[in-house]
């Protein structure tokens, strides 16, 4: 039987913080943000609609270094944008700062440097 990969699925959240934040996010430690416009930008091998979907929750464990943002009241997610993309390419397209290093990119092999950009 041949064993073959999911493709993956890319989106990308964007995200309004309405005012400067320090958070602890995981291993990452204490986190500063800045007010602004972020887009965060993951993939799925499959349940993307569940990925989402709990991205959007309040409520949930926390687990990956976004949630520690969408969990929080001064962080709202305006928009969700969906791409056959790869993960990285479709980060590294974006023009922004990166605030956080290392923010949801642990896995990432590309250089990202984050994959949380601060764009306005």
């Amino acid at each position: 039987m041949e064993h073959r990969r999911l493709p993956e699925i890319t989106y990308q959240l964007h995200l309004r913080i309405t005012r400067p934040l320090t958070v602890v996010v995981g291993r990452l430690g204490e986190v500063d943000l800045p007010a602004g416009e972020y887009l965060y930008t993951g993939s799925a091998k499959k349940h993307m609609d569940a990925r989402i979907a709990r991205h959007l929750r309040r409520d949930k464990l926390l687990r990956w270094h976004i949630d520690y943002l969408t969990s929080h009241p001064d962080v709202e997610v305006v928009g969700v944008k969906r791409s056959v993309i790869p993960e990285c390419a479709l980060n590294q397209a974006v023009a922004g700062e990166v605030v956080v290093p290392g923010f949801g990119s642990s896995d990432c092999r590309h250089h990202c440097g984050a994959h949380l950009k601060r764009i306005g």
